[in-house]
């Protein structure tokens, strides 16, 4: 791998600027997706239009660990691989052998939008379903979705929205859904129960720097947004910290051993800056 540092200087409000480090992990991305850090030490990211999943493993050259169209991934409580798959219009779940599993590819007897992130929390899936580009022109449904799957398959709306929905992540107790709303340059909240259902609407960010695509979240419940930077909000919705990046990103994620490393994927490569906080979910 090769890479390089630029020092860059983000301030919290009222207190001395931190200093973070943005190192370049790899390029050559036609857009760089996903990213995910798989416990046995190393970076799974994604290149939809290349149709392509690599393995980024430290002091290894780049391996191709999956041929499929992915964009945002996340494991389930198995530690299998859940993908979504924009460009064939589905969610697949992989083992690390043999062909993915497809978990839907339809809702009501419609195709499926197109895939975009997911996120699990026990046995049950959440995906958003929007629809970029020419995706738009070939859709069925007349809604653009954040859905619930369950282990036994059941596929279940849980909000049909007329804006696109995008990056997906659950909050520290799992208790709360946040949703990246990109036109509407926001991210919402909904309140989770047992069954994984959803209530309580709201908007926990407005303004957001550009079109908010993927989330992660930190042991404290700030979020992480993938905007025209990195922008990293309180659970309450107040920003903290904006870190510019020269790349346009896509997706955030937390990861190496201590999971204090944020791993940003951006249009043409993959970067990791580390931070002052330990990510949720950390892998045990």
């Amino acid at each position: 791998m090769t890479g390089f540092s630029i020092l860059l200087l983000a301030a919290l409000a009222g207190q001395e600027p931190a200093e973070f480090q943005i190192v370049k992990v790899l390029g050559g991305f036609l857009s760089a997706d996903g990213p995910l850090w798989h416990p046995e030490g190393y970076l799974l990211a994604t290149d939809p239009p290349a149709g392509k999943v690599r393995r980024l493993k430290p002091g290894v050259l780049p391996e191709l660990a999956l041929s499929v169209p992915a964009a945002g991934m996340a494991f389930d409580h198995r530690k299998r691989l859940i993908l979504c798959d924009p460009v064939n219009r589905r969610v697949l779940r992989w083992d690390g052998k043999g062909q993915p599993e497809v978990l839907a590819s339809q809702f009501e007897g419609r195709k499926l939008n197109s895939p975009n992130d997911a996120a699990a929390r026990g046995n049950l899936i959440f995906f958003t379903d929007p629809a970029f580009g020419s995706a738009n022109d070939a859709r069925e449904l007349g809604f653009y979705g954040v859905y619930r799957l369950t282990e036994k398959g059941e596929l279940t709306a849980l909000a049909k929205w007329d804006k696109r929905p995008n990056g997906i992540a659950l909050s520290p107790n799992g208790r709360i859904l946040y949703v990246a709303a990109s036109d509407e340059r926001a991210i919402r909240a909904y309140d989770l129960d047992r069954s994984g259902m959803v209530s309580n609407e709201r908007l926990v960010v407005t303004g957001v720097r550009g079109a908010p695509n993927g989330i992660a979240v930190d042991e404290e419940g700030k979020l992480y947004v993938a905007c025209e930077g990195v922008a990293i909000y309180t659970p309450e919705g107040r920003l903290v910290r904006f870190i510019e990046m020269g790349d346009q990103p896509t997706n955030v994620a937390f990861g190496d051993g201590d999971f204090k490393t944020i791993y940003v994927t951006c249009r043409t490569a993959v970067y990791r800056i580390r931070v002052d906080a330990r990510g949720a979910g950390a892998p045990e």
